[in-house]
């Protein structure tokens, strides 16, 4: 089946439940929607004021992994947004998702609920706002989701996107793009012979995991055989935009191509070589330059560094996470925390 709110290839579900992250159990529910459960930090998309609070409390490292509860959650850490089945009322699939977990977890979570996407359709709008609603009628918590940075290609050339900037911005952006006279660039695509090597494959991984420990948020390790699926499928059609040095890889990106959009997924460095060639931005560039060639839409840019995203020229869409808590003393008092746990909107005001 095709989910609605899907930006992303059927594959790359299936994948996710085939081979989920690291210590994650995942499955379809009965009504075909994925959901995976994990230990999660409660404290991991806290604001820092609040989130340094908490961790100044007298023996904190002692009751900490009481904030660490096995969670339930709806959706895939591979989609951009929750991927639901329409076939099935929005009513009836909140009651069902509550009766299925509701008891078995302390916490379930429906996760990146669109809302009003300029990137889905009508149709998909309007489910999502429906289960919305449905989900607060069983009692869940409605919490501000992520900003998702997406760009329309809606210009000729890159210079056209470089005078939307400041006249300092655009300096400082042309400054950083020298390094792009240092790389090498080409395109690959997954299923290519050489993902059949197994030393290809143990690099590619290597640069994810390169990314993965130095980010603020460890939530969701990838495993090697995801990836090794990943970039062997034929099917799945990645374009893998790779970045070397000196001969050496130091970077790439793995996107996607659905409904004519360019989905940046993926993401590979090496450190600290990435840094000092601005591999970021160059990378940036590079992506909006190559879908603007191939003709397509849009560009979405994903959920991470969104400051530094909107200061790219990203415009943001959000969603909604919509939490059910066990416990009624919890409850009531993550409704009085809402506010620590919703700082994207700040950040891209």
């Amino acid at each position: 089946m095709k989910y609605i709110n899907q930006l992303e290839p059927k594959e790359l579900i299936d994948n996710f439940l085939a081979h989920p992250p690291q210590e994650f159990s995942a499955w379809l529910s009965e009504d075909g929607v994925p959901v995976f459960s994990a230990k999660f930090d409660l404290l991991t998309t806290a604001d820092d004021d609040f989130r340094h609070k908490i961790q100044k409390l007298p023996f904190y490292h002692k009751w900490q992994r009481y904030l660490q509860p096995n969670t339930c959650f709806v959706g895939a850490t591979v989609s951009e947004y929750a991927l639901l089945n329409d076939k099935v009322d929005a009513n009836q699939l909140a009651q069902h998702l509550k009766m299925a977990y509701a008891k078995q977890y302390p916490f379930l979570i429906v996760k990146d609920i669109p809302v009003s996407s300029p990137l889905l359709s009508e149709k998909e709008n309007d489910y999502s706002m429906h289960l919305i609603t449905s989900l607060k009628k069983q009692g869940f918590i409605e919490v501000e989701g992520q900003a998702l940075a997406w760009l329309p290609i809606d210009f000729a050339n890159i210079d056209e996107v470089f005078s939307r900037f400041s006249y300092s911005r655009r300096k400082n952006f042309r400054r950083k793009l020298k390094s792009r006279e240092k790389l090498t660039i080409n395109i690959l695509h997954s299923g290519d012979e050489c993902f059949y090597d197994q030393a290809v494959l143990d690099e590619y991984y290597q640069l994810y995991l390169n990314v993965y420990q130095q980010s603020e948020i460890h939530f969701d390790l990838l495993t090697k055989p995801f990836f090794t699926q990943l970039l062997q499928s034929k099917t799945q059609n990645a374009h893998i935009v790779t970045y070397h040095h000196d001969d050496k890889l130091v970077g790439y990106n793995i996107c996607f191509v659905v409904n004519n959009m360019l989905v940046d997924k993926y993401i590979g460095m090496v450190y600290p070589q990435a840094r000092e060639l601005n591999l970021y931005f160059v990378s940036w560039f590079v992506n909006l330059e190559y879908a603007l060639q191939q003709g397509f839409s849009h560009y979405i840019a994903g959920w991470t560094d969104p400051e530094v995203k909107a200061s790219l020229g990203a415009k943001f869409t959000f969603t909604k996470h919509l939490v059910y808590i066990r416990n009624p003393l919890l409850r009531a008092i993550l409704r009085r925390l809402i506010g620590h746990f919703e700082s994207d909107k700040e950040k891209v005001a």
